[in-house]
């Protein structure tokens, strides 16, 4: 089973800003059969980082599977980050995965002050779950398994939680997800989901993800010149959005009531 309960940062970053969080996303985990509730560290549930429902996050698409997310307080990630994302201050955190060199760097600036790869360099899963300001990050392990390649636990799914928002990225998924799976990401509003139907996985594959985590919000990414309408068909439910902006702002209070593709510029 890959049900992370507790998982201590593996990181650089500063020791006053990096923390060990509480996640608010996970009470799903107690309504899956065979699974238990699923808490960070030895508090009891409660919003992470003292988020408040009333604020605004901004997410900016800024390339391949790189977006960028901009808390009420400031801080900065930048999602499967290879050295750069767009225009802007460098991020605060950054979150990275190894299948391809599209989707880290082995050099990010070391001004960065919480680099957390989707991978452990010295074996075994990565486990982060970190406290960044109103920002924070936890992970969830999966297989590198494409080609005839297989790497356990190779590239993760981050979860990212800010302002009432539980904001997941796929990263480079290669596989479906267990029950357990799905239990330690919790409960997603934004979900980030590559749709390139080839080197992660078939659209078929990601529309039942979609559909199972049946998130407000829906960011496609990782798209290469496969046409969107491939993955829409598999989520017909889903609204459509397209929007002539690279940026969008969300709240906990403003999410759409219909499950919706937002398909930013640029995508």
């Amino acid at each position: 089973m890959r049900l992370v309960l507790a998982a201590l940062a593996v990181l650089a970053g500063s020791p006053v800003l990096a923390q060990e969080g509480v996640s608010s996303c996970l009470a799903i985990a107690d309504r899956l059969p065979g699974v238990r509730f699923a808490q960070l560290g030895a508090a009891p549930p409660q919003r992470a980082a003292q988020a408040r429902v009333g604020d605004t996050v901004r997410i900016t698409y800024a390339a391949h599977a790189t977006y960028v997310v901009e808390s009420p307080e400031g801080i900065r990630l930048a999602t499967d980050y290879a050295g750069h994302a767009g225009p802007g201050p460098l991020p605060d955190i950054v979150t990275m995965n190894k299948a391809h060199g599209t989707h880290y760097t082995d050099y990010p600036d070391p001004a960065i002050g919480t680099v957390l790869r989707g991978w452990n360099p010295a074996g075994g899963a990565a486990k982060h779950n970190v406290t960044v300001g109103d920002v924070l990050v936890r992970n969830v392990p999966t297989d590198i398994n494409r080609y005839g390649t297989f790497e356990a636990d190779g590239n993760s799914i981050f979860v990212v939680e800010v302002a009432g928002l539980c904001i997941g990225h796929l990263g480079h998924l290669h596989h479906m997800l267990t029950d357990e799976d799905y239990a330690a990401i919790g409960r997603l509003d934004v979900l980030m989901v590559p749709v390139d139907g080839s080197w992660t996985m078939s659209q078929r594959g990601m529309g039942e993800i979609a559909e199972r985590l049946h998130s407000s919000v829906v960011l496609p990414m990782h798209r290469f010149r496969t046409p969107i309408e491939r993955f829409l068909e598999q989520i017909p439910d889903f609204a459509v959005e397209r929007r002539a902006e690279r940026s969008i702002e969300l709240s906990a209070r403003t999410l759409p009531r219909q499950p919706t593709v937002i398909i930013l510029q640029g995508v």
